[in-house]
C-alpha cells in the first residue's frame, strides 16, 4: 500500500478499502508504513477506551464525557494532523451517538 491511508484501514483493522496509491500522498518505506499501522492502531484503542468509559461509567458527567470526546480528538490530530476529516466522518459519529445513547440527549 502507498501513501498514508488513514480513512481506509483504521476503522475496522482489516485492510484498507483499496490499494491504490492515493494522489499526491507520498511512498512510505517499510519502517514507516509499520509506524503509521503502530499509531492507527493506537489510535483505535484509545477511541475504544473513551467510548467504554463514556458507556460504562455511572458517575460521568455529561460535560467530563465531552471532555473525553474532545481529547480523543486533539490526540487523534496530534498524531495524524491532516486527517480531521477522517477522523470527523468515522469516529465523532459513533461518539455522538454514543452520547446521545447514554445522556439522552437529543
Amino acid at each position: 500500500m502507498n501513501g498514508h491511508d488513514f480513512a481506509g484501514d483504521f476503522g475496522s483493522g482489516s485492510e484498507p478499502i483499496s490499494s491504490e496509491p492515493i494522489p499526491n500522498e507520498p511512498i512510505l518505506s517499510e519502517k514507516e508504513k509499520e509506524e503509521e499501522s503502530r499509531k492507527i492502531r493506537r489510535l483505535q484503542i484509545m477511541i475504544s477506551m473513551v467510548m467504554s468509559v463514556i458507556g460504562q461509567d455511572p458517575n460521568l458527567t455529561v460535560e467530563e464525557a465531552a471532555e473525553l470526546a474532545a481529547g480523543a480528538k486533539r490526540a487523534a490530530l496530534a498524531m495524524f494532523p491532516d486527517k480531521e476529516f477522517a477522523f470527523d466522518i468515522l469516529y465523532k459519529p459513533r461518539l455522538q451517538r454514543l452520547m446521545n445513547e447514554r445522556f439522552r440527549m437529543q
